[in-house]
């Protein structure tokens, strides 16, 4: 009887959530099951006076917090954020939400002012910041008031309850990318990561996977790039050249011009690559890795990309530029919110709501929250070929295996 119910539930949710969602190709941000409704109940009120930018026209109020003016060049990031946005209301056009957009300069001062601002104008949830800095000011913020946020940082240092990261996490590429190898009977590593906060996190991630994988890690080099002077890069791929017959896999997380360098170096030192695979991470997801031959068959990590052609495509014949290939984050991001408005009332945005073990369905496909703050992801294995690259590992259409 418990599992008829359950099953009844998803069947409405979804339904629910499809009819608000857009017919462009996972335009809607949808969970397969919310459960049980508990927590308090959110009682509507008169509400104060929003300023500065207001995106949609609904009853329920999202904070959208975005650096708008932040230096080195990081403003194009918020602008690029707030398009999405938008075109996230325009796919959604019955939304019951209004979106107060406000500027964190990109600092963990401005994060503050800004979630202070949005959640004394009403906000019941924080979309953003985008950088770690600004996710920590505005999280001090948002935990004095219980209001939750949904952030797009990478850094997992600034996840914590009712913080929640949407980011493509650099622990779930390792986990892909290495649980896949290893189904291919690749059990010998080597790696070659900067040394960096980055490298850290995918160095820990890639030496849990391989252990739990029952693999081996012949040798971790790490190097630092020093703006154009790759010397160190060069040295450190060098030094691989004497344990590459030993091993199957050699696993170069960052993207750019790294990974191709990487191998011209071997290759120009004599090294045997023809039985080591080369992985890679999300960071791979660049024209400049995939169309380059010298990559040709190598494996990376990443979300399905169907969702998001099709979401570039509509912001290039709208803004007349192609986007990140992060600014769907916050079109994820909007949607969510819109979604949960729509079919989960008064305790829309409660923890037991967001963290729902079933998760959601963006144009990146799977993903949910955890109760750390950290997310999971259902994500596909490519393999380069030259000319862009090919699924050989489809991303998985649900949490009950794998995770």
């Amino acid at each position: 009887m418990r599992g008829k119910i359950l099953q009844q539930r998803r069947r409405v949710f979804l339904k629910t959530a499809l009819a608000g969602a857009s017919t462009m190709l996972l335009g809607g941000c949808m969970g397969s099951t919310l459960g049980s409704l508990p927590g308090e109940q959110i009682q509507p009120g008169a509400q104060p006076q929003p300023t500065g930018e207001i995106l949609g026209t609904g009853s329920v109020r999202v904070g959208l917090l975005l650096p708008l003016s932040s230096s080195g060049g990081n403003a194009s990031i918020g602008t690029v954020f707030k398009n999405s946005a938008a075109l996230a209301l325009q796919n959604f056009p019955n939304a019951d939400v209004q979106l107060l957009v406000k500027d964190t300069g990109g600092t963990a001062e401005g994060g503050r002012a800004a979630a202070q601002a949005a959640i004394s104008e009403g906000a019941e949830l924080i979309l953003g910041p985008v950088f770690s800095a600004a996710v920590s000011g505005a999280a001090q913020a948002a935990r004095a008031t219980g209001v939750p946020v949904v952030a797009f940082s990478t850094d997992t240092s600034v996840a914590s309850r009712g913080v929640y990261l949407l980011s493509f996490l650099p622990e779930g590429d390792v986990k892909r990318i290495i649980g896949y190898a290893t189904s291919q009977q690749k059990s010998s590593y080597a790696a070659l990561v900067p040394e960096n906060s980055y490298g850290a996190v995918v160095e820990a991630a890639f030496r849990q996977e391989v252990g739990r994988g029952g693999g081996r890690i012949a040798t971790i080099q790490r190097y630092k790039l020093s703006g154009s002077d790759t010397s160190d890069l060069v040295a450190k791929a060098g030094a691989l050249n004497s344990v590459l017959n030993s091993v199957d896999a050699l696993f170069v997380p960052e993207g750019g011009g790294v990974p191709p360098l990487v191998v011209q170096t071997l290759v120009s030192q004599g090294a045997a690559l023809g039985n080591v695979k080369l992985l890679g991470s999300g960071q791979w997801d660049t024209p400049q890795v995939k169309n380059n031959p010298v990559l040709a068959g190598a494996w990376f990590a990443g979300p399905d990309d169907k969702g998001f052609q099709a979401f570039a495509q509509r912001y290039q014949s709208t803004y007349g530029s192609a986007p990140p290939r992060n600014a769907s984050l916050v079109y994820d991001g909007v949607t969510l919110a819109a979604g949960l408005i729509r079919s989960a009332g008064p305790q829309r945005f409660n923890q037991s709501i967001l963290t729902n073990r079933d998760g959601f369905i963006g144009i990146d496909g799977l993903f949910r929250f955890q109760s750390n703050g950290l997310n999971q992801r259902g994500l596909a294995v490519y393999q380069v070929t030259g000319s862009g690259a090919q699924v050989i590992s489809p991303a998985p259409r649900d949490f009950q295996a794998g995770f």
